[in-house]
């Protein structure tokens, strides 16, 4: 069985949860506003989040036509939830990153540092005991104000030189009252990053993550099934203007995701009480990689069961105010 959570406001403010079984409809979970207090509430009870579901008891059927879908996870406090991320994670991802950057670097002979840390993840990013193995790629993305809802705009700012789509999947924590971190589930995404400017100087990664990231509505409660086939999309003016499956979960990817999350959480600042996160876990496909240039009004769309609604983003390109740095 398959059980995904999802958030949502009413017309008059109210928030609530609901589970979706199996992809059928959507039933609000009596008593929950938010999946965070569910989830902290659980784990304090020591029960799972399925668990929860069911003490709480699942009511009336939600149309969520008449509702607003947000984040599946969020923090009142947005600047305790922390956007970070891995790549070259995925078993296609180096071909299309080392593309890039030999062509920067065509007179070289060796690998480049993509593709030598790609092959570190082969060789070592599923270690036997599960954790402790290479450790990947990292970088991060912004807090809980980078976070854009399903269906709201992707604001892509006026500096950026691309603005591309990255749909995986995120795992969804929060950190414990003992400093614990605890997985709810997972989360389709699109992770959202400028190409161009990381395509000048690899080094340049670090400013083309700081983008905003937009997550699917629902978090995967069961277990995350080890080999998935997803779909991202991109409409302009209504038609598909480019499509590709892309390959997620365990079978496809280099490392494991308990190595990608030991490597995340050894820094006990990210061990924090309370503290909310989201984690990236890295993909293979972008349509960057086909040429496909993408301007305002355009639409990502991300699908992969076993989520039931996909995300939908169109793009925007916002105006940086003007500001000057003042000396006291």
């Amino acid at each position: 069985m398959t059980l995904t959570l999802i958030q949502f406001r009413e017309p008059d403010g109210r928030r609530g949860v609901a589970s979706i079984r199996d992809g059928g409809g959507a039933r609000r979970i009596t008593g929950a506003s938010t999946t965070l207090a569910l989830a902290q509430d659980a784990f304090r009870r020591g029960e799972s989040l399925g668990a929860a579901v069911a003490r709480h008891g699942e009511g009336a059927a939600i149309d969520l036509s008449m509702v607003t879908l947000l984040s599946p996870i969020d923090h009142p406090d947005p600047a305790h939830l922390l956007l970070s991320g891995t790549g070259l994670t995925h078993l296609g991802s180096a071909e299309q990153r080392d593309r890039m950057h030999r062509a920067l670097a065509a007179e070289q002979a060796q690998h480049t540092d993509s593709m030598k840390m790609f092959l570190m993840g082969v060789e070592g990013g599923k270690p036997a005991a599960g954790v402790g193995g290479v450790q990947p790629e990292w970088f991060y993305k912004g807090d809980g104000a980078a976070l854009i809802p399903p269906g709201a705009s992707l604001p892509s700012p006026d500096f950026a030189l691309d603005a591309g789509e990255e749909p995986e999947i995120a795992g969804l924590y929060f950190i414990s009252d003992d400093g614990l971190p605890v997985r709810l589930g997972f989360a389709l995404a699109n992770e959202f990053s400028d190409h161009v400017t990381e395509r000048h100087n690899y080094l340049w990664l670090a400013h083309s993550k700081l983008r905003p990231a937009a997550l699917g509505p629902e978090v995967l409660v069961t277990a995350l099934p080890r080999a998935i086939t997803g779909e991202s999309r991109i409409l302009r003016d209504g038609a598909v203007l480019w499509s590709k499956p892309f390959l997620t979960g365990e079978d496809n990817m280099s490392h494991s995701i308990a190595n990608l999350e030991h490597h995340h959480f050894k820094y006990a600042i990210f061990r924090r009480p309370g503290d909310v996160h989201v984690h990236f876990f890295g993909t293979g496909t972008l349509s960057f990689g086909d040429g496909i240039q993408t301007r305002p009004g355009d639409v990502f769309e991300i699908g992969a069961p076993p989520f039931t609604l996909p995300l939908r983003n169109p793009l925007d390109r916002v105006p940086v105010a003007p500001f000057d740095v003042r000396h006291l």
